[in-house]
């Protein structure tokens, strides 16, 4: 696994990280993940969700929407995103820019952010946007009284969820109870099969 040091992690402030979306050739967008915005161990190795500490590849891999285990901690590989598109599944955040905490970001960012998301959304056109953050999406979409899973408006044809934000910081979820809530919102998008 790679190791920083504080002062190389600290570099990283405010550096961006490509989304992770289908290219040609590869299956429609069904699931579109939203990260509230990079970490700093994520803008090092230029991959989402890499932090050694968090949750979202684990849960995602015990609620069976990726099919195999991914560790992003030195960066996917290729073949890891080449999985993760082939599931049709998305990655992206609200806010671009990479801080230590999520808490860093202002109301103003998560605002601006939500706007970008919106339009992405109706570029792409997911089955199902996902956004990792109750506290993330009310600030973004002006919604104070939000409650996680699915939202009960669309944005065009996309259904919105709010799902749990994967950080290790989120002491109210565990990697069971996150893959779960991952796998509802990818039945919801037909990356999983319904339960039978």
């Amino acid at each position: 696994m790679a190791r920083f040091t504080r002062a190389e992690l600290s570099s990283f402030y405010d550096a961006e990280v490509p989304d992770l979306l289908p290219g040609p050739g590869d299956p429609p967008l069904r699931l579109l993940v939203v990260g509230i915005n990079p970490g700093l161990w994520t803008a090092a190795t230029q991959t989402h969700f890499a932090h050694p500490a968090n949750r979202f590849w684990p849960a995602m891999h015990l609620g069976g929407v990726v099919e195999r285990r991914i560790s992003p901690s030195d960066g996917m590989t290729d073949d890891d995103r080449a999985h993760v598109r082939a599931r049709g599944i998305g990655i992206t955040n609200l806010a671009r820019r990479a801080t230590a905490r999520a808490a860093e970001l202002t109301p103003a960012e998560l605002r601006e952010g939500g706007a970008v998301l919106r339009a992405l959304v109706e570029r792409e056109r997911p089955v199902v946007v996902a956004v990792a953050g109750v506290t993330a999406y009310r600030t973004a979409f002006s919604l104070p009284r939000a409650t996680p899973g699915r939202q009960p408006e669309r944005w065009g044809a996309t259904e919105v969820w709010v799902v749990p934000n994967p950080s290790g910081l989120n002491a109210h979820e565990t990697t069971a109870t996150l893959a779960e809530a991952y796998a509802e919102a990818a039945r919801a998008a037909g990356v999983l099969a319904p339960p039978a």
